[in-house]
C-alpha cells in the first residue's frame, strides 16, 4: 500500500478539482491518502511568487479555466462571493478536526463544498461558525496548539520544496497541480518512465539565462 500525502489549501479551485477527482484516478490502487492543510500564501512568499488571481493579466483566465475543467470532468464547481479569500480559518478548523492535524476526506470535502459549491463568502464569520459546529472539532480553532499543527504542516511543504497546491507527495516524488493526477496513478502503477532520465535527470539541466525581477 502506497501512502499519498496530499498538501491543500482550500482557497485553490484546483486542490478542489484534485480532491473530487482523486478518488477515481486511485480507482484499483491500494493506498492511504493523508491530507495536509498547508497555507498557501506562505509557500508564495517563500518562494517569492504570487497567486494566479493575484495576477491581473492572469485573474479573468484563472477563473474560466477553473470553471472549463470542473465542468469537463464533471466536478461542481461555484465561484465564491469574492476571491482570493483569507483562507486561515478553514484551514485551522480542518487542522482542529484531528489530533495530528491531518483531517479525513469527509473534513475536507465539508470545507471544500463550503468555498466551492455555495457561491458565497468562503470567509464570512457565521458561515464558518455555523460550518464548525457541524464538523465539530475536537480542539479549540483558535488554540495555539491547533496554529502549531497548521505551521508544522507548511513548514514540511517548505521542506519538501513545495511550491504549490495541490501538491501529491508518495516516496518522496512530487506532483504537482490537479492535471498531474494521471502522472500519479501512473507512477502508482509503476510506470518505468519514471526511471528513465526524463525523470531523473532534469535538476542536471543548466540555466541559460536568468532575469533580474
Amino acid at each position: 500500500m502506497k501512502t499519498i500525502h496530499f498538501y491543500l489549501d482550500f482557497i485553490s479551485p484546483y486542490a478542489w478539482m484534485a480532491f473530487d477527482a482523486l478518488p477515481q484516478v486511485l480507482q484499483g490502487i491500494s493506498h492511504r491518502v493523508v491530507h495536509k492543510p498547508v497555507v498557501l500564501g506562505a509557500m508564495l512568499k517563500h518562494h517569492g511568487q504570487l497567486g494566479p488571481a493575484e495576477i491581473p493579466a492572469k485573474r479573468d483566465w484563472t477563473y474560466r479555466q477553473a470553471q472549463w475543467q470542473a465542468r469537463a470532468q464533471g466536478t461542481p464547481l461555484q465561484l465564491p462571493a469574492s476571491h482570493p479569500f483569507n483562507s486561515l480559518g478553514l484551514l485551522r478548523l480542518a487542522t482542529a478536526c484531528d489530533a495530528a492535524g491531518e483531517p479525513n476526506r469527509f473534513v475536507c470535502e465539508k470545507i471544500f463544498r463550503h468555498v466551492w459549491c455555495s457561491g458565497l463568502e468562503a470567509a464570512d464569520a457565521e458561515r464558518l461558525a455555523t460550518l464548525s459546529a457541524d464538523l465539530a472539532p475536537g480542539a479549540d480553532v483558535g488554540s495555539d496548539e491547533v496554529k502549531k499543527l497548521l505551521k508544522n504542516n507548511t513548514d514540511e511543504a517548505l521542506a519538501l520544496n513545495l511550491f504549490g497546491v495541490p501538491s501529491f507527495v508518495v516516496d518522496g516524488q512530487v506532483f504537482w497541480g490537479n492535471d498531474a493526477l494521471p502522472m500519479l496513478r501512473a507512477y502508482l502503477q509503476g510506470d518505468p518512465w519514471f526511471q528513465s532520465p526524463e525523470w531523473t535527470s532534469v535538476a542536471q539541466l543548466p540555466v541559460g539565462v536568468k532575469r533580474k525581477l
